[in-house]
């Protein structure tokens, strides 16, 4: 019989365990299959179920397969993988906006690995690219109103709150969303500050 583990949880520090590498055309499916599982679970609600149960992963699966199938010099996409496969992956767009900098578009991660550092690895490798490649450093996100947990995680890695807007709806469907769900703009004037 063994000592009970130290830790409850089987990874205290994911991160140590991550590889991160630029994302290509081969990892389309894997990348709309996570990012359409954590629409599904953060994004119940805002989304109707229609969209969310249906056709989420056809849509995710065109988006992934076009934006990796011709990487734009001005997007980067990393993935965070362990042992298993796929435990996340961040999406930035360089110089997207000229007065809040460089949009980090998509940052998701495996439900199981959540809380677990492999976001915060991810956002760093995100302010890390801005830091070499944009012409600006600053870096904002969207984040939906609803998604608690991630406000908590930005406002934790030194994001500020600047502004509210209404959602757009998925795919530009209007029945895909409900009512009027809203999200905020989160900001880091300089990437410098990313989880200070």
């Amino acid at each position: 019989m063994t000592a009970p583990h130290p830790h409850p949880h089987p990874h205290p520090h994911p991160h140590l365990h991550l590889h991160l590498r630029p994302a290509g055309p081969a990892d389309a499916e894997a990348v709309a299959l996570l990012h359409a599982d954590s629409w599904r679970r953060h994004y119940r609600g805002a989304y109707a179920d229609a969209f969310l149960d249906g056709d989420v992963v056809a849509d995710r699966r065109a988006v992934w397969t076009a934006r990796l199938g011709a990487e734009p010099a001005h997007g980067v996409t990393v993935l965070a993988e362990d042992a298993a496969g796929l435990v996340g992956f961040v999406h930035v767009v360089l110089d997207h906006d000229g007065r809040w900098g460089s949009l980090v578009d998509n940052l998701h991660v495996t439900n199981d690995r959540r809380r677990g550092g492999t976001g915060t690895v991810l956002l760093g490798r995100a302010a890390a690219a801005v830091a070499e490649r944009a012409a600006g450093p600053a870096l904002y996100l969207w984040v939906q109103e609803q998604n608690e947990a991630a406000r908590r995680f930005y406002r934790a890695m030194g994001g500020t709150v600047v502004e509210t807007a209404p959602i757009e709806p998925p795919g530009g469907v209007p029945q895909w969303l409900n009512g009027a769900p809203r999200k905020l703009r989160v900001a880091w004037p300089d990437v410098r500050s990313v989880g200070r």
